[in-house]
């Protein structure tokens, strides 16, 4: 390489260091907290500070007699989906468990979003022998255009049970329980026992009557949160949770005894047909094995558990993400997103790097590098691959737009949610019923409400983002993209550039 080729990439090493450390991440950490109150569904509390936003849904459960008002709308229709809403809270809590001591003034609200997860949760389960995977009928849902505080739409509860099971939701909630009772621990003491103790008491439910969903609630669970990995990884993520938070043998013997069950499994896209690795390498509101491996390695090392699968499969994990790994099982856009396949890219973009920022803190307590193949990662590479998708997230990329609403000069204008998209209550006082909310939906305009800290789906592949809400695959945010981004602008921004 000449003096001037060399120069030349220490000019641009240096312009991208220059782009990279001019993220306000503190910024981005409030905001990305703050979205979760513009997806609050229920009477909403005095301190709401997404104040465009108003109570909403105020009758679920009632027509079964069960109080299951709260929660979170998923995305940008109204319906409350509990597999991805729990989910959503269990990153949440693993984020302040992991990085809560860099949130400093946001702490407290990123345990406001996390307890109104949970005190939904502790509803949707507190019917001994039932629990609550679902309020809102979808098809009439997504058949509209309406604000939640004006929904006319059946708002049906559906539940699974001894006879009819949902291994993979139950078993989701009770992680979500067992995590955010860690939370609260000395926030609440008494909160955090009643979570705990549901948490045993929904885990033993979803293993005693095993089964999926799907069989069950086919019709009004699939395509939206159809469950396509099986309901196994649920059971054990369930299970490693229990154990972090009770240290209890039975939930370690649960997870080593059953851990084979999900190795050398590949997962089928039924999106695309195409298959994205082994099941070491995913990781979302619907597999959980990427995070299994993560969160157990945590323990290898005070535990004697013989030959086991858990560090060499997060190892492996590893290798599928870097972009020099000869074992890579994902693709990089030309300004370096990660891209796996399916829609709503960006949760992968966070979930992963999650993933990645927490495993390297364990390599660093094991004073261990990983090894793929020929190339040889240290624990700053982990933290460097998550940055960059970070910083693309917050505007370093092509367009140099950010993809959270709210952050930076440019960004999402016509994201695909009801409630942003359509005027307030104290702006348009009237009733906008099920169409009424068509003309608005098909504006050019920018959405009236700003969903701030919402990121939406992302970009396509190659950089480009069409900014309209009829493009829901890019254009919807989600909350299981948000919850795992919490804990990485956490961590980063307590870190030097």
């Amino acid at each position: 390489m000449s003096l001037i080729q060399i120069m030349l990439v220490v000019v641009g090493l240096m312009e991208m260091v220059v782009t990279v450390s001019s993220h306000d991440y503190a910024d981005a950490l409030s905001k990305s907290i703050l979205f979760f109150e513009g997806q609050r569904s229920g009477k909403l509390p005095p301190n709401q500070r997404m104040t465009w936003r108003n109570d909403s849904a105020l009758q679920d459960g009632f027509q079964t007699g069960v109080d299951l008002t709260g929660g979170y709308y998923d995305a940008g229709d109204n319906v409350k989906f509990n597999f991805p809403m729990a989910f959503s809270t269990t990153m949440l809590a693993w984020s302040v468990l992991e990085f809560g001591k860099s949130m400093g003034s946001d702490l407290p609200h990123a345990l406001d979003a996390i307890r109104w997860g949970t005190d939904y949760l502790l509803k949707a389960t507190s019917v001994p022998g039932f629990v609550y995977v679902q309020v809102g009928e979808p098809y009439g849902d997504h058949n509209c255009w309406e604000r939640p505080e004006d929904m006319d739409t059946p708002r049906t509860p559906y539940a699974v049970s001894k006879q009819f099971p949902g291994s993979e939701v139950s078993a989701e909630i009770a992680a979500a329980l067992a995590a955010s009772s860690i939370v609260f621990r000395s926030a609440d003491v008494a909160y955090s026992v009643k979570l705990l103790n549901r948490a045993k008491t929904v885990f033993d439910f979803a293993d005693k009557y095993r089964g999926s969903y799907n069989d069950y609630l086919q019709k009004w669970v699939c395509p939206f949160y159809c469950d396509f990995s099986g309901y196994e990884d649920e059971l054990i993520w369930g299970a490693a949770w229990l154990y972090r938070a009770t240290k209890a043998p039975n939930y370690w013997n649960y997870v080593v005894n059953n851990i084979h069950n999900l190795e050398n499994s590949v997962r089928k896209n039924t999106d695309s047909g195409l298959t994205s690795g082994g099941n070491f390498a995913e990781f979302g509101w619907d597999n959980k094995n990427a995070g299994i491996n993560v969160l157990i390695s945590r323990f290898i090392r005070t535990i004697a558990s013989g030959s086991n699968p858990f560090i060499p499969n997060a190892d492996k994990f590893v290798c599928s993400l870097l972009p020099e790994s000869p074992t890579k099982s994902v693709s990089y856009s030309p300004g370096g997103l990660l891209f796996k396949p399916g829609g709503s890219n960006l949760q992968h973009a966070t979930a992963l790097s999650f993933l990645l920022v927490v495993y390297s803190r364990y390599l660093k307590q094991a004073n261990r590098e990983i090894h793929c193949d020929n190339v040889v990662a240290s624990r700053y590479r982990l933290i460097q691959v998550a940055k960059g998708q970070v910083d693309y997230i917050l505007g370093s990329n092509p367009l140099n737009m950010s993809f959270m609403v709210g952050y930076g000069k440019i960004f999402p204008q016509r994201i695909h949610h009801r409630a942003s998209s359509l005027p307030s209550i104290s702006q348009h006082p009237e009733k906008i019923d099920c169409k009424g909310g068509t003309p608005y939906f098909n504006s050019n305009n920018s959405n009236p409400n700003l969903l701030t800290g919402a990121v939406v789906g992302g970009p396509n592949a190659k950089d480009s983002y069409a900014d309209s809400r009829s493009d829901f695959v890019h254009s919807e945010p989600t909350t299981y993209i948000n919850a795992p981004l919490v804990g990485l602008l956490a961590y980063f921004k307590t870190q030097p550039s």
